[in-house]
């Protein structure tokens, strides 16, 4: 069964590109503050100002229409300053996880065959020669956290600025300098590719998805639209914007809502806190992980929050006490989202004024309902379509889909069914249209015959008092095939044994679900977006 896609609220004509958006912006509202980084406010003329002269400097270099930039940043405004500049010359942006070691950037370097780096100073020096000198990089730009404002905090610069590595130029100097203004005759259709984001790699090797600027675009309104956002709002920078989430429900929404970005570099809770209590910023978006750290600082109450009217939570499941947890110091309904890095921005959301039901017998939190100009089915592993609260893969069809990953042909056609994306999660809708994802596909466990979903699992340890985070994995067994076991990690000043959280969970599930094994840890292995990487626990 497939429910009939949702008008969009807006008639409203597409501009060319993300590029010419800006540009119609910048043009328009030149002195309308578009990025704030701590006690700086950039606007849009500063910020197209900045971009040309990036831009010019990447042309001198040789880069044109199509060429690849890596760019390796924090949520800093010099991001989306050459994000911008990319655009200028008709390349396309690669963003990349600042927290990936020199052999993975390489990876991504070959892969996506860029041409120029753009990445913070000491990722640079991290990296070394491997990078800068890597084949097929003719241009290395540097930039530091600590530029475009004057606080300085030592809570994320103790350590000092780090000087340009050898072999890169400084942003700011060539983004400042008198040079002749660049090319204007650069030609961007929707079509074209904006940016190439590679999968955080939790099915294996990552794989780049091909976002086009219509992608980001209608990304970008979708947040806007959805969430209601007006001129009067403004937007937390919580999500990385390396990320997708971070690419549309930041970048792309502040753009189309022509409305303020609030950055503080790397996600600090305190520095998070601060940002909110100066900037007032009215939305964000972000991982429940960074929602739970900022609950858990002792500062949080809901006046330091009382500016946020709209919360948005994608890239990892919320269980239902977590969630009931983060809104009572929120102050504001949590809304649940569903999206992947091919779809560009969700594709399930719950509305606003709406409230997510908990399924009574998954217990599991909707991801909500499709969004504007989605279509979203549930199919067997025949092919045929699920009617209510049948368990299939959620495949989905909207305008934000990729329509292709980076030279893979096989992998491309091997996503799609009849113009429909395979997410490989699996889920059900109900009577009313609510979706619930029941987890991933590759994730189902198979102990002694039955089928266990380890988010059905982990739902249920949540509800103890004392787990702050946890992973479900099968793990091999002699007699029942696999075997259910967690790793839990307990709050701050919190105790309990492995045999009372298996008791904990043995009342509350069937014999085949509850985990036969819980294993203590520090931390959770996740990815920056805050899911969980599993298949590191398998090993």
């Amino acid at each position: 069964m497939s429910l009939p896609r949702n008008d969009r609220p807006t008639n409203e004509a597409l501009p060319g590109s993300m590029l010419e958006l800006f540009r119609g912006l910048a043009h328009a509202h030149p002195d309308q503050t578009l990025l704030t980084y701590f006690n700086r406010h950039l606007s849009a003329r500063e910020v197209d100002e900045l971009s040309d002269g990036l831009a010019g400097y990447l042309q001198e270099r040789g880069l044109g229409r199509g060429d690849r930039t890596l760019l390796c940043m924090q949520n800093v405004p010099q991001y989306v300053i050459a994000l911008i500049a990319v655009w200028k010359t008709g390349g396309v942006a690669v963003p990349a996880n600042p927290m990936l070691h020199a052999t993975e950037v390489l990876k991504i370097i070959g892969d996506s065959q860029a041409k120029a780096v753009i990445a913070l100073d000491e990722l640079l020096v991290g990296w070394g020669e491997a990078v800068t000198s890597a084949e097929g990089v003719t241009t290395v730009v540097s930039t530091s956290a600590q530029d475009l404002q004057t606080r300085q905090d030592d809570r994320l610069f103790a350590a000092g600025r780090t000087e340009t590595p050898a072999g890169a130029v400084d942003m700011l100097s060539v983004a400042q300098r008198d040079l002749t203004r660049l090319s204007a005759d650069i030609s961007i259709e929707l079509d074209d590719p904006a940016v190439i984001t590679y999968t955080s790699g939790t099915t294996g090797v990552p794989k780049g998805a091909v976002n086009t600027h219509r992608n980001v675009l209608l990304g970008g309104m979708m947040y806007r639209d959805w969430f209601e956002l007006t001129e009067s709002d403004s937007i937390l920078g919580i999500a990385p914007l390396f990320h997708v989430t971070g690419l549309s429900g930041h970048i792309a929404a502040a753009l189309t809502a022509r409305i303020p970005l609030v950055l503080t570099s790397r996600f600090e809770p305190g520095v998070v806190l601060d940002a909110i209590s100066e900037h007032r910023p009215t939305f964000t978006v972000g991982a429940i992980t960074a929602f739970i750290a900022l609950v858990n600082d002792s500062r949080s109450s809901k006046d330091a929050l009382s500016s946020l009217r709209v919360v948005g939570s994608g890239g990892a499941p919320i269980a239902p006490a977590t969630l009931a947890e983060v809104e009572a110091t929120f102050g504001c309904y949590i809304h649940n989202l569903y999206g992947l890095t091919e779809t560009t921005c969700p594709v399930l959301a719950v509305p606003v004024g709406e409230v997510a039901p908990v399924d009574e017998v998954a217990g599991a939190l909707s991801a909500g309902k499709p969004v504007f100009e989605g279509s979203v089915r549930v199919v067997d592993d025949t092919g045929h379509e699920c009617g209510p609260r049948e368990i299939g893969e959620l495949l989905v069809d909207t305008p934000t889909v990729i329509s292709e990953y980076w030279q893979r042909p096989e992998a491309t056609e091997s996503a799609f069914s009849n113009s429909h994306f395979r997410t490989g999660d699996v889920g059900f809708f109900d009577e009313e249209g609510w979706y619930f994802i029941v987890d991933r596909k590759k994730d189902m466990i198979i102990a002694s015959g039955f089928k266990v979903w380890p988010r059905e699992v982990e739902d249920v340890l949540f509800e103890h008092p004392a787990v702050l985070e946890t992973a479900v994995v099968g793990i091999p067994h002699e007699y029942r095939g696999e075997t259910v076991k967690a790793f839990v990690s307990l709050r701050p000043g919190s105790t309990a044994t492995p045999e009372e959280l298996i008791a904990f969970a043995r009342e509350r599930m069937a014999a085949y679900k509850y985990p036969r094994e819980v294993e203590i840890v520090s931390e959770i292995p996740k990815t920056a977006t805050g899911k969980l990487l599993r298949r590191a626990m398998r090993t």
